[in-house]
Parts: structure tokens; sequence; C-alpha cells
């Protein structure tokens, strides 16, 4: 048949979902027409970001039968971003603003990092001082203009920004956010002038009030867009390389999913796309389960991200970090914190055992992987416990070598004048209580009881360590889905396209003010509907509008989720704020001034949602595959189950060992296990108690 499709190939339609970590990229394929499922998990590569993409492509069409020109939808996470500004790898900037104001990203806040430490102390500026340039130019609060851009003053800056080596410039002015006609005249003139230069204004990346999160905003989304760039580029022509259809999409830091194409240019949205697929991700499994109250814990190579779904919904903030530098732009409420499988295991100068923040991550790896590592890792402490090494890891790519893991392990156990097997326990103590002390302090932003939510472990480390965590918060319940190693690529798998919108209206709230408002949601309506015409969605729309609000006098703003047919009524707008400022603050007051300082629209076109097939079972209890031995306080023999043998009602107690093609999942003492029709997981715990 030269030059057609074998009819079943063509008949196929698949949807994939990928997600690039620290040491693997992972893959979630769906098809559609049959409901099968199938997960992948392939080592990185470094040295050529991206090129693992095409190896697991391969892998799939050959145990899959997956052929690429029938992938109709295709999305990707990716920390390429995140990992720029961690590493700190990104562009060389320059800075035109006011002059005068040259040193606004320098003051930021006037914040302590921390203000209980005596030795923290605030990150150096991405763009540093002498590469901040201040022009004549002034707009009022009001937007009227009272001192145009001069464009030899310009001109100036650019030559000098050139001599410092900068490879792009940000435009950030004063006030940009009620005009950015100024930014985008200066804009025009610097790419006159030097069209070898990128370059971004401020208003166009997130016009808000307050200059520095306007000028910081700005300033991430230049820095790393280079890198982004390049990586999404090449992204692209691997796909068309292999004949793939689908437009190439991306996940967002609000959870939702953009293409390739605009993610060059709108880089800040995309800087925690990996942790916010995997919230999603696992915010749609709840759903499936039944399970509204949940603590997410995604635990990488690198890292441990936590996120809360309430009442079945995921929590969004405005104010996230990444890195060492706030992030003003809607993203899902994540919470990270330096300990993964591969976070290596050190002796400070004063002879305490500390864990992370530093990583092996995928060259070399932990030293049980084989590939190089000689640092003793959480990954090895596993293995030397004995809840590691019984089975392939990652499909077959990984033999766990418990050799290598005990010879790092044990020169560590020297140093510090300890056993070996008492020492890698240390190691996961230290790694579940750093853990434990994050998730405490997220409990108490939120305001929450953690005693009514079930724990649900993903990533390639979240089941290994998850069971331990919740017995140290007194959790109840845990929850593992049946791929818990690929949950954030399943996130994009099933994202909807969304795109925010905000527009500063700075007024008190009163009968004048709401006409404005009706106007202002009008045009933002009007952006978003055309936002997602230009991302390829056709259909219905779900405009999701919110306010930046506060009593007349306060510094900050809440959000306030509203109605649109609230904006021709002040009295709903009002009532709306004083019962959310309540429920934050336990405070309300009625007769004070209210002010809206933005109006925020989020843009939602509804992706694909697949219903995955329940698995009927016997209801039985499940016999283990063998027995291994592990240490817990002491050795002991627990057995091992092969997940791919575990079905509906299938039941059995810990402790035990779950094995699977992506992950291991450790189930502690004290606790009884339950598969469900989904092929999940179920933990009920009870009181601690050790192996």
């Amino acid at each position: 048949m030269d030059g057609m499709t074998p009819p079943h190939l063509a008949e196929a339609d698949w949807k994939i979902g990928v997600d690039i970590g620290g040491t693997f990229m992972d893959f979630c394929a769906l098809e559609t027409r049959s409901g099968r499922i199938a997960s992948l998990k392939v080592l990185t590569t470094p040295d050529d970001p991206g090129a693992e993409l095409l190896t697991g492509l391969d892998l799939l069409a050959e145990s899959e039968g997956l052929n690429p020109t029938a992938i109709t939808r295709f999305v990707h996470g990716t920390t390429v971003g995140i990992n720029t500004i961690i590493q700190r790898k990104g562009a060389k900037l320059a800075l035109i603003t006011n002059a005068g104001f040259e040193d606004v990203i320098e003051l930021a806040r006037l914040r302590m990092p921390e203000m209980y430490s005596l030795f923290c102390h605030r990150p150096d500026p991405l763009i540093p001082r002498d590469r901040i340039f201040g022009i004549g130019v002034r707009l009022r609060a009001d937007g009227v203009q009272t001192l145009s851009p001069d464009a030899a003053e310009v001109a100036r800056a650019v030559e000098a920004a050139k001599a410092a080596g900068a490879k792009g410039i940000i435009v950030a002015l004063l006030h940009s956010w009620r005009d950015g006609a100024q930014e985008q005249a200066i804009k025009a003139e610097i790419e006159r002038l030097a069209p070898d230069l990128f370059v971004f204004t401020s208003a166009e990346v997130w016009p808000v009030i307050r200059e520095y999160e306007r000028t910081s905003t700005a300033i991430l989304n230049g820095y790393v867009h280079p890198r982004v760039s390049g990586y999404l580029t090449a992204l692209e022509e691997r796909l068309t390389r292999r004949l793939v259809p689908a437009r190439a999409m991306l996940t967002k830091s609000n959870g939702g999913v953009m293409t390739a194409s605009e993610g060059r240019r709108d880089c800040v949205s995309m800087l925690l796309s990996g942790s916010a697929s995997g919230v999603m991700g696992a915010a749609w499994l709840a759903r499936q389960a039944g399970e509204r109250h949940v603590l997410t814990l995604d635990i990488g190579g690198t890292s441990a991200d936590f996120a809360l779904i309430v009442d079945g919904t995921v929590q969004f903030g405005s104010d996230e970090k990444i890195g060492e530098f706030p992030l003003h732009i809607p993203s899902v409420s994540v919470s990270s914190i330096g300990i993964g499988g591969g976070s290596i295991a050190s002796i400070d100068a004063q002879g305490v055992l500390r864990v992370g923040p530093e990583s092996a991550g995928s060259l070399p790896g932990p030293a049980c992987y084989g590939r190089g590592g000689t640092a003793p890792t959480v990954t090895d402490a596993m293995a030397v416990c004995g809840w590691l090494g019984h089975s392939g890891m990652a499909y077959g790519q990984l033999q766990i070598d418990v050799g290598r893991a005990q010879a790092v392990v044990g020169d560590l156990a020297q140093r510090l004048g300890r056993q070996i097997e008492e020492t890698a326990q240390a190691i996961l103590d230290i790694a579940v209580s750093e853990m434990f002390v994050e998730v405490e302090k997220l409990s108490s932003r939120a305001g929450v009881d953690l005693r009514d939510f079930v724990l649900m472990p993903f990533g390639g480390g979240g089941p290994m360590l998850g069971a331990f965590l919740a017995q140290e918060l007194g959790l109840a319940r845990v929850m593992a889905p049946r791929w818990p190693g690929v949950v954030s690529a399943l996130g994009g798998l099933v994202a909807d396209l969304r795109g925010d919108f905000i527009r500063t209206v700075f007024a008190e709230l009163d009968e004048q003010t709401v006409g404005a408002l009706r106007q202002v949601f009008q045009d933002l309506s009007r952006e978003g509907r055309n936002w997602l015409i230009s991302q390829g969605h056709v259909g219905a729309a779900d405009l999701i509008l919110s306010a930046d609000m506060r009593y007349a006098g306060q510094s900050y703003e809440i959000e306030v989720m509203l109605e649109p047919d609230w904006l021709a009524e002040p009295d709903r707008i009002a009532e709306a704020f004083h019962h959310t400022h309540r429920r934050i603050y336990d405070f309300a007051d009625p007769g004070a001034r209210i002010e809206i300082v933005n109006l925020r629209l989020s843009a939602v076109g509804a992706g694909p949602k697949p219903e995955f097939p329940t698995v009927p079972g016997t209801g039985q209890a499940v016999a283990p595959a063998r027995e291994v031995q592990v240490f817990h306080g002491g050795w002991c023999a627990v057995p091992l189950f092969e997940r791919a043998s575990l079905s509906d009602g299938g039941t059995f107690d810990g402790p035990a060992i779950v094995a699977q093609e992506d992950t291991t999942f450790v189930i502690p003492a004290g606790t009884k296990a339950r598969v469900d029709s989904h092929l999940n997981i179920h933990l009920s715990l009870t009181e601690r108690a050790d192996v």
C-alpha cells in the first residue's frame, strides 16, 4: 500500500501529554476510540533538551503501535523556563525606565526574605544596576502624558545597552498600566535602531498597577525568552519531522494550555507549567475517584511540590515564587522544597546530616542507577533499606544496583560513625521531616485542617515517601493513582485552554463606577474570546470574572469571585467582597469604603474529557508475588505485589511494596489497602507503627 496508511492505524486517534522533569520525560497517551492508555518514562538528555521526545515516540510506536500521523492532540510541559531562572542561565538584559526610578527592582518591596533569619540576603537582581538606564519620560497616574520620549535619549540608552553586552531590552515605565503607548513608542524605536535585540514592554507582558510587580514580571519573561524560544522551535521542528499533525500545545502556570507559538513570546506564562499540570491531573483523578479534599505530593528527581484541592477546586494565586523571584501572574498555588529522589545527602561543617537541595539529576543521577553517580541520594537510601531494587524501573530502562547504593551510603555512614542501614533510614527521615515542615506552612496559610484531606502522592518519588509523610501529618487516608509517575503528563492531556486577562481599574466601588466596570468587562471578554479563537478553539467559552478589592486605606487587596450580572449592582459586589474578606481574615467592615484595583477575566475553552474505563475485579484479598527484606527500625520480610495484578476490590495490609512500571509504592505498617475500579490504591492509616 504505497503512500497509504494502514487502515487500522488510520482509524486511531491518539492524544498525548508529555512532561519533562529533572530526571525523566513522562508520556501519557490515550487512544480515544478504544480507551486504551499507554504510559512511559524516558531518561532526559541534558546535553540535548528535547531529544528524548523522539525516543519516547519511537518506544510508543514499538510497544503500542502509535502512528505519529494519528496524534490529534499534543500537550507538553517543560521546566526549561524555571530551570533557566534557578540556574541563572538566562539572557543578558538591559532595562529602560523613567529617570529617577532606576532602582525600582533593587528596592522591590523592602521585605526581608526570611524575617527571623540572621543570615538571609536578597537575591542579586537579574539586571544589574549598570545595565539600567533612565530616560526623561513621564505619564501621570491619570493617563496624561507630561513628557514624551526623546529619540536621542533612547538611542543613547540602546547604544549603552549594546556596549554592556545586552541581548534584549525590557521597557518598564511608570503608570503604563493606564496607557502603554509610551512603552510601545520606545520599543518601536529600539527595534528600528537595533533589530538584533529583542524587546518586551511591561504593559504587553502583564499590565498591572505597581511598577515593581509589573517590571519584575516583564524581566522574568525576557530573561528566559531566548532559551524557551529555542527549545520550542526545536520541539515543533521535531514534531514536524515525525509528521505529527497536531499543533504543539504547552501547559501553563495557570493550569491551562496555549500554543507553542504563543509560548515563544509569552514565556512567563509557562514558568510553572510542570507543577501546575501535575495538580490539574491530580484534580481530574480525584474527581473521578470522588475525592473532594486532596493534598497533592509530587516528588521528582529534584523537588517535592505540594498543593491543595479544596472542595474539588484547584487553588490559584498570583504571588508564587520562581526560585528567588516573585511571579505576579495567575498560577496554580504550589509550594516547593528541594527534596527529591535525586537529592544528595551530605554532612555539613557542624557534622550534621543534611538532605538536599542539591540534586544528582538525571546525569549522573543516584548511584544505584549505574550512570556514574557517586553521591548518596534519597533513592540510594531507599535501595539500601530494601524498598527498591526488586524489579526494573522506568519501563525497563533502569536496573537498581543495590551494591552501588550501599557503597555511597556506607561512605557517609562511616563518616557519621553509624551503621549503613541506620544512616539510610536517617536520610529518609530527614527528607520526610523537611516535607512535613513545608506542608504545615502550606496548611496554615490556607487555613485548612489537613485531617479532612486525602494525600495523593505522584511523580516518580511521591509513592515512595508519601505514606510515611501521611503518617507524620496524622492523615487518615492516602490515594495512589494507577500511573503515579505520569500524572503531570496526564494533566496536560486533559487540560483546558485558559487565558488570563487583567485591567487595572483603581476606583472606589459606587454607582458611578459600575458603568466603567461593565465596559472593562466587555473589553476583557472580547480579548478573551479572540484569544481562544487564535488558539484554534471552536465552541462555547467559559468566562470567569473576578476582582482584586480592598477596604480604602489597605495596602493590598484580595481576589473576589464575581458574576457578570453583578456589575450592574454594586451592593452585590460589596457583599461578595465582605464575605470573602471575612472568610480569609475572620473580619469584615460593611460600613467601610471599598476600592476595586483590578478586574480579571479567565477565558476557558474546554479540553478533552476522556473517560478512563473501569476494570471489574474479584473483590478478594490479593496474593503477593513474593516476599522481600526491608529495613525500618530493623530488618523484616514484607510482601511485594505487582501493580498489574491488582484489580477492583482487591485488599491487602501493610507493610508492603507495590512495584510497577513508573514508580514503587511503599506501604508502611498499620495500613489497610483497597483497590478501586479505576485501579487507584486507597490506604487507610491507623496509628503509626514501625515495621
